[in-house]
């Protein structure tokens, strides 16, 4: 809520783009349900009027649609995992593993290894850094773009499936259709005080022009990294595991649910993508699917973020396998619809299911395009305001 406070709608189009722009940074509360983008657009359009043409709610757009390509993709969203058309420029096989130089921050390109320096340090990156990290991964280093996505997922606070992992698609080509390349004047324009920013990247394999890198993109391999040696950093661990460090003070993890908390109860699960303060008088358990976050680990800062959040607003909190909870003694379950793989799976044996909320109603058809998705959001609806 403090930093919804101080958004500025007018400000956010004018500077979005820049590394020190008048960002939200809301993205870590959206991506787990804290706050939802209904109840932002709300508070904000009561203290400026929002339109469709707002560059705020155009970007609301956007982390909406990722989530209509998800829900239509085929496998139960899985497809997003998995190249959405052909794309890659280069024929050569593309490196299945983020190399040392990079994960380790010593690549040697300042752009890039101070994305990665403030990916660890944060959790967070601008939308920028976010393009170039994955474009000279994708296109200079030849790493496969599901490679890097599995990887700046598992250190992001704000980690969205499909928002990062159709990002990722989009830079490498394998979404858009084509390419996204950046150079070093590019870098320049976004990051702060240019001549003198530790991301000035001039005298690196960027510092050229366009027609330059789109060769290197479709020509070359692996670039590596820029001669010389170059001081790195050590990679946060990711786990896909609970210990007691991750737990907020007084909290702890319940291994067996006991029956008479939930006894003739109304039970809500409450899973990382949902934890929106208490609306019902329901017991309310946070549920951990371990098997899911063995497949895809996170930081440790993430852990806490997460857990500190389920802590506030669930009565206790189970990890575990969710195909082993019982239940039986509850009166009615309920859980909001989740498509993360695991939860997807599990969720629906346990409990009768919630729509996720949405502030843009959703096309029955589905939109390969951002383009053809707000198109028919607009057409369907008068005014914006008729949302909310």
């Amino acid at each position: 809520m403090a930093r919804l406070a101080v958004v500025n709608s007018a400000s956010y189009a004018c500077s979005r783009n820049a590394l020190d722009g008048a960002v939200t940074g809301l993205s870590p509360y959206f991506t787990h349900g804290i706050m939802g983008l209904p109840e932002a657009a709300r508070a904000l359009h009561q203290r400026q009027p929002l339109s469709f043409d707002d560059k705020l709610v155009f970007e609301f757009g956007w982390r909406e649609f990722f989530h209509h390509v998800w829900s239509h993709a085929a496998d139960g969203g899985d497809a997003i995992l998995k190249d959405m058309r052909d794309g890659l420029p280069w024929p050569g096989r593309y490196a299945a593993a983020v190399p040392a130089d990079i994960r380790e921050a010593r690549s040697g390109v300042p752009a890039v290894d101070n994305a990665v320096r403030t990916l660890y340090a944060t959790g967070y990156l601008h939308n920028h850094a976010r393009m170039w990290l994955a474009s000279y991964m994708v296109h200079m280093r030849k790493v496969h773009w599901r490679a890097g996505a599995d990887w700046l997922y598992g250190h992001l606070l704000d980690g969205d499936l499909p928002s990062n992992h159709l990002s990722w698609q989009w830079v490498a080509g394998t979404f858009s259709g084509k390419p996204y390349l950046f150079n070093a004047d590019n870098v320049d324009r976004y990051a702060p005080a240019a001549a003198q920013s530790p991301w000035a990247s001039h005298g690196t394999v960027i510092d050229t022009s366009y027609e330059a890198l789109a060769e290197i993109a479709s020509a070359r391999g692996d670039v590596g990294p820029e001669p010389g040696l170059h001081s790195g950093i050590t990679e946060p661990p990711v786990t896909g595991t609970i210990n007691a460090s991750f737990m907020p003070p007084s909290q702890a993890i319940v291994e067996i649910l006991a029956i008479d908390k939930v006894a003739n109860r109304d039970l809500e699960l409450v899973h990382p993508w949902n934890l929106a303060p208490r609306s019902s008088q329901a017991f309310r358990l946070g549920v951990i699917h371990l098997p899911a976050h063995t497949a895809w680990p996170w930081s440790h800062r993430r852990w806490q973020f997460v857990l500190a959040a389920m802590a506030e607003v669930s009565d206790a909190i189970w990890a575990g396998d969710l195909t082993l909870l019982d239940t039986a003694g509850a009166t009615r379950v309920t859980a909001q619809a989740c498509l993360f793989p695991g939860y997807r799976q599990a969720l629906p044996r346990l409990a009768a299911l919630t729509p996720a909320p949405r502030l843009l109603p959703d096309p029955v058809m589905a939109c390969r395009s951002f383009t053809k998705f707000y198109q028919r959001v607009r057409r369907d609806t008068d005014q914006f305001s008729d949302l909310l």
